[in-house]
């Protein structure tokens, strides 16, 4: 069983501690910055002894060295990636199974913002950590790779149950809902989201964790293949790589 520690950094990242609690064993998910997870660590009374990249941009790894010279933490990323990823040392592909002391993860390759995107699935506790493949209400843009490709990555996602949390890397949520809006003014659910979501940012809370549950009824991106919603935004194109990439480009212009 974990425990999920949040952790803002930067402007809107989020990192993440996760420890096992039968074994307290301890590991990081995406340390951009290395002070808060020290402070943190020390707070707790814990080493690290993981970091997880998702993938390698540089808001995703930028603490990787400084902690591993620190904590001699072991590096886990996609193999694909082992020459941009700074420190890694352990490297894993899909379908492989990666344990935080008992607690076990599944890695999905989910190329699409990059190639080499991996996300670590938790089963047993319901929750995965997908860096920017997946965002509350929205999706990463694509900086390496093509439609067809996140697609792909998001159909594996999507597949997950109704109750896995979501944990993104990054607080997009508000604007990300704004866009969901745009294309669905009379969606009462979305305004009731964006209420919500209001509500806890002026109290400086995340909007993170979503559910699968919630994404898969109000995020746009997962909605490629919904014949009701594409006729509703007047998408009539005849493959999801085609309506993801027209809903892509409607985003990326809002």
């Amino acid at each position: 069983m974990l425990e999920v520690i949040q952790i803002p950094v930067l402007q809107d990242n989020y990192l993440y501690l996760i420890i096992d609690k039968p074994t307290g064993l301890t590991a990081c998910i995406d340390p951009a910055v290395a002070d808060p997870v020290i402070s943190k660590l020390k707070e707790l009374n814990k080493n690290l002894d993981y970091i997880l990249n998702t993938h390698h941009h540089y808001d995703h790894v930028g603490a990787n060295l400084e902690l591993k010279e620190k904590y001699n933490c072991r590096i886990i990323g996609n193999e694909k990636d082992k020459e941009r990823i700074p420190g890694i040392n352990i490297f894993v592909n899909e379908g492989d199974n990666f344990n935080v002391g008992e607690s076990n993860s599944i890695v999905m390759a989910v190329s699409g913002h990059t190639i080499g995107h991996i996300c670590y699935h938790f089963p047993e506790d319901k929750l995965i950590f997908c860096g920017d493949t997946l965002f509350s209400l929205g999706c990463g843009r694509l900086f390496e790779g093509s439609p067809d490709i996140m697609v792909e990555s998001l159909l594996k996602l999507r597949s997950l149950p109704n109750e896995t949390k979501v944990y993104c890397a990054h607080e997009y949520t508000l604007q990300n809902a704004l866009f969901a809006l745009s294309l669905e003014p009379n969606n009462e659910a979305i305004k009731k989201k964006i209420d919500k979501i209001k509500d806890l940012r002026s109290k400086n809370l995340p909007t993170i964790p979503s559910t699968l549950a919630e994404e898969k009824k109000l995020n746009p991106f997962l909605k490629f293949d919904d014949k009701n919603f594409l006729n509703s935004i007047g998408l009539n194109e005849s493959s999801s790589t085609d309506n993801f990439r027209v809903i892509r480009q409607m985003k990326d212009n809002f």
